[in-house]
């Protein structure tokens, strides 16, 4: 199955919540949505004296993630606060409270809709300074997200080379702390997938070859091809058929049965993403996609990340029905034409 969506709630969803966002997909005959974490506000709460003794999932005046216990996350929504917890309190950018996320997973799974989450753009997995940690901190916290919605993967890029950094020690710096997020992801039991995307640029850490290393060096690490990065960081590259599927093969072995992909037009030059096009522009085209994914048959989600969103979304659909629909026709001619001449011979 090919499921399509947009990276993000709909340019044309008349309400701006997650759950309008969920209801304008299905809606617009699409079934998949990545949610955004564009700049996820997060603050630390002591809890209120009402609150003592309840589960987080119960508070309803904000939206608390998770309690921090003596430095330790506690996940489970239903474990009573304790006077000495910190509340985890998101911004209402997402959902207004914890069960929303739970209403809004399962009012997804009813409308088909699949669910994946974006870390923010900027990740710096490989600095030396507490930034680092704050990234780490906002994977997390996205994950925590995903987990709650019943969502299927967390697509993050993990890091820049700075001018002047050895990137060996940036590389060894973004291992390290990738590591360490794979072990808090199992303890955790965490469900959804771990994605790395591909990145558009050169001094971003994210080339094909890097991210397959990484699969390779770590269990629980799903490639994502975002075809306008590939595209870009390639110069070009992507013109035909086989040179999709050349890709998909490549990153097969580590994709669970299950492509996640973007997609978008883009401008670039010397190696480097300028900006992503909507589709019908620059030289990266869809029908050669769409004709390597029937070739394939796999079970892909293809991410709109163009300007125009769930337009181009639907694009793709259209034009992925549209080219199988011809091949399928094509055959059942060839298959008719074929019994015909047994049948006169």
């Amino acid at each position: 199955m090919i499921r399509f969506g947009p990276a993000g709630i709909p340019l044309s969803c008349k309400g701006r919540t997650l759950q309008d966002g969920v209801e304008d997909v299905h809606n617009l005959s699409l079934n998949a949505l990545e949610v955004q974490m564009v700049r996820p506000m997060y603050e630390m709460k002591d809890p209120d004296d009402d609150e003592i003794g309840k589960g987080f999932r119960d508070i309803s005046d904000y939206f608390v993630l998770c309690l921090d216990r003596d430095g330790e996350l506690v996940t489970d929504p239903d474990e009573p606060i304790e006077e000495t917890d910190g509340l985890i309190v998101l911004g209402d950018d997402i959902v207004q409270r914890y069960s929303d996320l739970e209403m809004i997973g399962d009012m997804a799974k009813w409308l088909d809709v699949s669910l994946s989450i974006h870390t923010p753009y900027y990740m710096d997995l490989g600095s030396d300074s507490d930034l680092a940690g704050k990234c780490v901190e906002s994977i997390q916290n996205s994950a925590l997200i995903l987990n709650a919605l019943g969502g299927d993967i967390l697509v993050t890029s993990l890091g820049v080379y700075k001018e002047g950094q050895d990137r060996e020690e940036v590389d060894d710096t973004i291992r390290a702390n990738l590591e360490y997020l794979l072990d808090w992801w199992s303890d955790y039991k965490i469900k959804p997938r771990f994605g790395v995307e591909i990145t558009g640029q050169q001094d971003v850490f994210g080339s094909l070859d890097q991210v397959l290393d990484l699969c390779k060096d770590f269990d629980g690490i799903t490639p994502v091809v975002n075809f306008s990065h590939h595209h870009s960081r390639t110069n070009g590259s992507l013109l035909d058929m086989e040179d999709f599927i050349d890709v998909l093969e490549e990153v097969s072995p580590y994709c669970d049965g299950r492509f996640h992909l973007a997609f978008a037009g883009v401008e670039y030059a010397d190696g480097d993403e300028k900006r992503l096009t909507p589709i019908k522009k620059g030289d990266l085209k869809f029908d050669p996609l769409a004709e390597a994914l029937i070739d394939m048959k796999p079970n892909a989600t293809v991410i709109s990340t163009s300007p125009l969103l769930e337009h181009d979304a639907m694009y793709m659909r259209i034009i992925h029905e549209r080219i199988l629909s011809r091949k399928v026709s094509k055959m059942l001619k060839d298959k008719k034409k074929s019994e015909g001449s047994e049948a006169s011979a």
